[in-house]
């Protein structure tokens, strides 16, 4: 093994893109299967929340932190070839949307992590906290309608507003 990966951390990264990679085309595909943005958004989120509350990703989460501080060096390549990847995959829809007028213009890159933590928060700090063993679909659904409630609220674009004549 030693021989195709000479280091763990060369080892770490390749199990990690194995891991992430056909999961981030999932949710690219998703985003562009949608028209509408919000169905599209909705569906990313979804797949994002039950993906990051499976027990894999669970425990990928809890050997990263607890390994991050004696080995720093982990947590930097988790970050960026996971998270940083589908935050940079998210944003780049978010820009083009906020280019066509259906989300108000703003910086992509915080528009998407506001989605993403929003949606993801608050069952992974229970499931990485071990207070509940699993989430149920309903959760799934109801954190999912949450964020993007409150993720259009922030990003709607501004309405239009009636040009009246006056006399």
């Amino acid at each position: 093994m030693w021989s195709y990966f000479p280091s763990k951390e060369e080892l770490f990264t390749a199990v990690i893109d194995t891991v992430t990679t056909s999961f981030r085309q999932q949710l690219s595909e998703t985003l562009k299967a949608n028209g509408d943005i919000e169905p599209a958004l909705r569906n990313f989120c979804r797949q994002l929340l039950n993906k990051i509350a499976s027990p894999d990703a669970i425990a990928l989460n809890r050997l990263v932190v607890a390994e991050a501080g004696r080995f720093p060096e982990i947590g930097k390549i988790f970050y960026e070839r996971a998270p940083r990847l589908t935050i940079a995959l998210l944003a780049d829809y978010l820009a083009n949307a906020m280019g066509r007028g259906l989300l108000r213009p703003d910086n992509p890159t915080d528009a998407a992590y506001f989605l993403m933590h929003t949606s993801i928060a608050r069952c992974q700090q229970q499931l990485l906290l071990g207070l509940v063993d699993a989430i149920t679909p309903e959760q799934v659904e109801a954190e999912v309608e949450r964020a993007l409630a409150l993720f259009m609220r922030a990003y709607a674009p501004e309405p239009v507003a009636a040009h009246t004549a006056h006399p």
